[in-house]
C-alpha cells in the first residue's frame, strides 16, 4: 500500500532507539523526510546513520537530527529550527518521551510530579501548539502521541505515568474534536503494551532483582501473560504509526489505539 506521504516532513521525538526509532524508520522507508530528535547526540547520530544506510540507493528523502531535550522550551525551539528543515511547517509530529520511574506515590514530591507532567503531558502539548495551526492552514497534518497501555489499564507502580499521560489523553480528546479533522488534521494516541525495548528490559530487570528470580524467568512469565506469547517489536509499532500518518487515516482521530498483543482483557 502506498501511504501517500512521500516527500512530506515529520518530527519524531525519542528517535534514537525503541519505539521512537521504529516510527522514524517506518516513516523514512515511506519516503518521508524525518527530523529525528533525542537527548543523547552519540546514540542519535548512530541511529540516523543506520537509518540512512537502510534507505534505497538514491532515495531523495532527508534524515536530519537534533540532539535536544524537548521537555524544555529551548529544546523544542531547536527541533523546529533545524537547518535544512521546514521550520514549524512540518506535516507530522510523533511525540514520545521516556516514562517516569516506577515507585510508591508516597515517595514522590511535587518536583517528581512536575517532571513527569513536563515530559509526558506539557511537552507534547507545546509541540502540538507550535505546529497544528500550520497543518490546518495547509490542509494536512498528523499528530501521533506515544503514550502507554497504562492509560487504558493503570499500573499501580507507574502512578506518575498514569497521571501525566492520562492528562495528555484528556487534552487530545477535546482538541481532536475541535474542528481540526475537517481541515485535514488528525490527532491520535498509540498505547504500547510490552515491547522489546530498553525500557521494558530495565523494568523486567528491576522485577527480577526485587523477586530474586532470574531475568529469563521474569521474561518468560511476562510473555505467558500475553495472548500473542511474545513482546512487540519497534518495527511493527512503527508500521502502525506510519499508517496513522498516511493519507488513508484521515477518518481516524481522537483515538487511543492499544498495541499489547491482546493483554488488555476488556471489550472496550
Amino acid at each position: 500500500m502506498d501511504l501517500g506521504i512521500a516527500g512530506r516532513w515529520a518530527v519524531v521525538c525519542g528517535a534514537s532507539k525503541g519505539l521512537g526509532w521504529g516510527c522514524a524508520r517506518a516513516l523514512a522507508l515511506e519516503g518521508v523526510n524525518v527530523i529525528m530528535a533525542a537527548r543523547g547526540a552519540e546514540a542519535l547520530e548512530a541511529a540516523a546513520a543506520r537509518l540512512r544506510a537502510e534507505l534505497p540507493a538514491g532515495a531523495p528523502n532527508r534524515i536530519l537530527t537534533v540532539a535536544a531535550d524537548v521537555t524544555t522550551e529551548a529544546g523544542r525551539a531547536a527541533l523546529l529550527a533545524v537547518p535544512g528543515g521546514p521550520g514549524r511547517d512540518v506535516d507530522m509530529v510523533v511525540t514520545n518521551a521516556g516514562g517516569p520511574p516506577p515507585g510508591d506515590f508516597r515517595q514522590w514530591d511535587r518536583d517528581a510530579w512536575l517532571r513527569a507532567i513536563d515530559a509526558n503531558m506539557l511537552a507534547p502539548i507545546e509541540l502540538i501548539k507550535a505546529t497544528v495551526d500550520g497543518m490546518a492552514a495547509r490542509g494536512f497534518g498528523r499528530i501521533v502521541n506515544i503514550t502507554s497501555s497504562a492509560v487504558k489499564a493503570p499500573i499501580d507502580i507507574l502512578g506518575l505515568s498514569n497521571g501525566a499521560r492520562s492528562g495528555l489523553t484528556g487534552f487530545v480528546a477535546g482538541l481532536a474534536r475541535s474542528g481540526l479533522a475537517a481541515r485535514g488534521v488528525t490527532i491520535n494516541n498509540l498505547l504500547p503494551g510490552k515491547f522489546a525495548t530498553d525500557r521494558l528490559r530495565a523494568t523486567l530487570q528491576a522485577a527480577a532483582d526485587k523477586s530474586g528470580q532470574s531475568l529469563q524467568a521474569i521474561e518468560d512469565a511476562q510473555r505467558q501473560q500475553i495472548p500473542a506469547r511474545r513482546f512487540g517489536t519497534p518495527e511493527e509499532f512503527g508500521a502502525i504509526c506510519a499508517f496513522l500518518c498516511s493519507i488513508h487515516a484521515g477518518y481516524i482521530t481522537g483515538q487511543n489505539i492499544l498495541l499489547d498483543g491482546g493483554l488488555y482483557p476488556g471489550t472496550f
